[in-house]
């Protein structure tokens, strides 16, 4: 039997596969695994005004957010497709365990509503613009 499954649904499919994939490393604190995910590794994080593009700067990002919260995780709530995007809404939680030139640990952990947008080329995935609230976060750690 031929297979009657319309071209946007199997490519919808095939792009949260690499989200999940991407998801799944990043919560396994996975950077090889999560950049390989990528056609071009970009992170936009609107929440601090901060940009990483590129293999190295998404390698040191991943260094630096796990440096503070070790235990990163990002959980789906739901998904949502667009022509050249999928539309993640996801709980991000972590404990602050590590500490900068600024600031101390609190030993606190956060849980923040976020809303990512996945960009993709066709199912190749080349960009994630995180939104996030840093007060939200920040109310919870002090």
């Amino acid at each position: 039997m031929a297979d009657v499954t319309p071209i946007g649904t199997k490519l919808n499919a095939r792009r949260e596969q690499v989200l999940r994939r991407l998801l799944e490393a990043q919560n396994a604190h996975d950077a090889d695994a999560a950049i390989a995910c990528f056609a071009h590794p970009r992170y936009e994080l609107v929440g601090n005004q901060r940009v990483y593009d590129g293999p190295a700067e998404v390698r040191h990002y991943y260094q630096v957010i796990l440096r503070y919260f070790p235990d990163l995780r990002f959980e789906v709530i739901d998904l949502h497709h667009a022509d050249d995007a999928v539309v993640a809404e996801m709980w991000m939680t972590g404990t602050h365990l590590g500490s900068g030139p600024d600031f101390e640990a609190t030993g606190r952990r956060f849980r923040c509503r976020t809303a990512a947008i996945f960009s993709f080329a066709g199912d190749r995935l080349v960009g994630v613009r995180i939104y996030y609230d840093t007060g939200t976060i920040a109310r919870q750690l002090a």
